[in-house]
């Protein structure tokens, strides 16, 4: 409709390509896909996104995309769509002209969504439920699309293009980082400018991360239920635009905040990774509103079950599956992906349930149209591609069966690394396992060790100070009796269930915690540490914390003291000791095959009496000490440049055991001792500044305390020292 007195708009039939709202400097060209629509028709909007002031029936229709050019129209025009057709969910279509769509190519949003029954392509209540039509239009409460003009100076940024090998990730929220930080300006806190603030860069930089991987800021909703209750969708993993940052995550309407944040990022050497979502939408199952997708062409967009296409196949646990098998659905995904790499300059993507995205009609399939469309296009090509290697669907869990090329978080490695420090038992073979890269599920097909994205915690489960507080999760502030959320948490309390004031539990769990960052760290793969937790950041026993928008998921920048800025320093400690050490980060496999000029393999495994590891010694269920010899002499491992990357001789030991363990330094040939680089079982649990008192080989077994993990470098012989007595390891260390 248009209002009375109004001008009309010129119209030209426009082009097909591209799809969406794209200014060209003259006017704008719209251009949307529905196979299955009878007619579309573009509304526009004033300024205050409530009125609409004209209604344009799109003149031509050229390979399923209906387009038309206005002459007169400009950056900050504000528009939907509606789109007409049958209404017949028995064969998946679900047209309902008389709801606003959103575009779904649109670059930004405007205005909030205000729930009503009216969202729903049916009558909420009826007798047959979303067999209904619902005529109510829901315009006035639906955010609108808004055309920008992309131009943006990025003036000399550079991608800082970070080696694999070299990586270490920092998984992080745009609004929860900064809410609470005190020096970042309160009008920035809880934004993309917030985040490129100069003291969230001091930290990142202090810290020693190479990267954000931001959970998802295309815009999405606040479901329904969740509003209803006084909560939010404060995760994001309900998307309704992949092209438009998240309006509450900017301090004004400007897309270029996001584009200023990735350049500040960029030029403190810091990459910018996104989690997207192309697995589902927010609008839900059959039941669900209609807000875009469904009302443009729900038969094309989504996976729908052959025997009733009324409803939806949900391989993701939210009601829908995006059907990627469809090449213009698989077409919005690769443009998604291609406008935030080549317009907003991001590094990397880390796909929500990307088993979802592989899917063809006989499953998951690794040379789906999805993983090729992505292995072969050329803007991609630079780019870091990380997946959730599983969904909720038949045959959904793939872990280590991903392309070359692609890394996975690697749910083995928190498992393992959770249960081997809580004193589980028989877990010395699957943690070697997870030290040393994950070979038996990474090492095929050419692929390297940073293919295995480790990590201990994760937005998605405990906080780090939580895995050592709590037994149990608490989530009753979630409203869904404490049902949501995972129970294998393979965490431990010491003592007391949550806070405590008791200095030796605490003093445990901070060392636990000290453990298990250390085990990270120091693990070959690709590390990626939870935001917050170098704060001992608590979410008070909540494991899945999605709609807690609040101080239960935020940052606490002050709160944890002491604690918290000793532990910041150890992190910092932990990650300059990677840096230091090539051996720490290589980027091939170490079978212990390859040995240096002295006789030393690439990597030993070293027991209590100090010497190699026997194979029947790792069939004991019951030990929980273990050293890791990792020789940087040996092998070729070339650096980026050519040059190869030798390192000194690295012991690491772990020992899980609550009781102090007698451990013998093993003699090395050409070594005189050991100096220790990090202790997590040192009273203070600060870092060594500087590498310790020298540790000559004796024979004799030195204490290690329980619940400990230490590094120690080799430290050569001199010409005019004494030989290092043979340690009995018949040339595998002492040559």
């Amino acid at each position: 409709m248009r209002t009375t007195g109004a001008a009309r708009s010129t119209v030209w039939p426009g082009r097909p390509h591209p799809l969406g709202a794209t200014w060209d400097g003259f006017g704008v060209n719209f251009a949307l896909f529905s196979a299955h629509a009878e007619k579309v028709e573009l509304c526009l909007f004033a300024s205050d996104g409530l009125r609409e002031i004209e209604r344009i029936t799109l003149p031509e229709c050229t390979d399923d995309v209906w387009h038309a050019y206005l002459p007169d129209a400009r950056p900050g025009l504000l528009y939907g769509y509606r789109v007409h057709g049958p209404y017949d969910p028995s064969r998946g279509h679900r047209f309902n002209p008389n709801k606003l769509l959103l575009d779904p190519y649109a670059k930004a949003l405007e205005g909030p969504m205000r729930w009503s029954d009216a969202h729903f392509g049916y009558r909420v209540g009826a007798a047959k439920e979303d067999l209904s039509l619902d005529r109510r239009d829901n315009a006035r409460g639906m955010p609108k699309c808004r055309v920008i003009d992309p131009a943006f100076t990025w003036g000399s940024e550079r991608r800082p293009s970070i080696p694999w090998t070299d990586t270490i990730i920092y998984e992080a929220h745009v609004r929860g980082q900064t809410l609470n930080h005190p020096d970042v300006p309160p009008g920035m806190r809880g934004t993309f400018n917030g985040l490129a603030s100069q003291a969230m860069i001091d930290h990142l930089k202090g810290l020693g991360v190479t990267a954000v991987e931001l959970l998802p800021v295309h815009a999405f909703t606040d479901d329904r239920h969740l509003v209803e209750r006084s909560l939010h969708n404060y995760w994001g993993y309900a998307s309704i635009g992949f092209f438009a940052p998240e309006p509450r995550y900017m301090t004004g309407r400007s897309t270029r905040e996001f584009k200023s944040m990735v350049a500040r990022l960029h030029d403190a050497g810091i990459e910018v990774i996104l989690d997207v979502v192309y697995n589902h939408t927010g609008e839900g199952n059959h039941l669900g509103p209609t807000l875009s997708f469904r009302g443009i062409d729900n038969a094309s967009y989504y996976l729908l079950q052959p025997q009733d296409k009324r409803f939806y196949q949900d391989h993701t646990g939210t009601g829908n599956t995006l059907n990627l098998a469809h090449p213009r659905v698989l077409q919005m995904v690769m443009d998604s992906l291609r406008y935030w790499v080549g317009e907003m300059h991001v590094d990397g993507f880390r796909f929500d349930l990307a088993t979802s995205l592989a899917r063809e009609a006989h499953g998951y399939d690794p040379g789906s149209g999805f993983l090729d469309a992505v292995r072969q296009d050329p803007l991609l090509a630079g780019v870091k591609m990380i997946a959730e290697p599983w969904d909720i669907g038949p045959g959904g869990y793939r872990v280590g069966q991903y392309p070359s090329g692609w890394s996975e978080w690697n749910d083995r490695f928190r498992d393992t690394t959770r249960r081997f420090w809580r004193g589980d038992e028989g877990m010395l073979p699957e943690l070697a396992a997870r030290l040393t890269g994950s070979a038996d599920l990474f090492d095929h097909g050419h692929r390297r060790p940073w293919s295995s994205i480790n990590f201990v915690t994760s937005h998605d489960g405990f906080t780090l100070a939580d895995l050592n507080a709590y037994e149990v999760k608490h989530n009753e502030a979630n409203q869904e009796a404490n049902r949501d959320g995972h129970d294998a948490n393979f965490s431990a309390n010491y003592g007391v269930e949550g806070p405590t004031d008791d200095p030796a539990i605490l003093a445990l769990r901070h060392r636990q915690a000290r453990n298990l960052l250390a085990t990270l760290l120091f693990s070959q793969g690709t590390p990626m540490i939870l935001a917050g937790d170098e704060l001992l950041r608590s979410q008070q026993g909540n494991n899945n914390a999605y709609c807690q928008d609040n101080p239960v998921s935020w940052t606490d920048w002050e709160g944890t003291g002491i604690a918290g800025r000793a532990m910041t320093r150890f992190v910092a400690r932990l990650t300059a000791l990677r840096r230091q050490h090539p051996v720490l980060r290589r980027g091939r496999f170490l079978h212990g095959r390859e040995v240096s000029a002295n006789g030393v393999k690439d990597v030993t495994w070293i027991n209590p009496q100090g010497t190699e590891k026997a194979p029947e010694q790792w069939r004991d269920g019951q030990a929980r000490c273990l050293g890791l010899l990792l020789n940087g002499r040996a092998g070729v491992h070339p650096g980026h440049d050519g040059a190869p990357l030798l390192d000194e001789v690295l012991l690491l030991i772990v020992n899980a055991t609550p009781e102090p363990v007698p451990f013998i330094l093993p003699a090395v040939a050409g070594g005189n001792g050991w100096h220790c680089l990090l202790d997590t079982g040192s009273a203070t649990g600060e870092p060594t500044a500087s590498p310790g008192p020298l540790l000559p080989v004796t024979g004799q077994p030195i204490t290690l305390p329980g619940r400990s993990c230490w590094l120690y470098q080799l430290v050569e012989s001199n010409a005019d020292q004494a030989p290092v007595a043979d340690s009995g390891l018949e040339g595998t260390v002492h040559a």
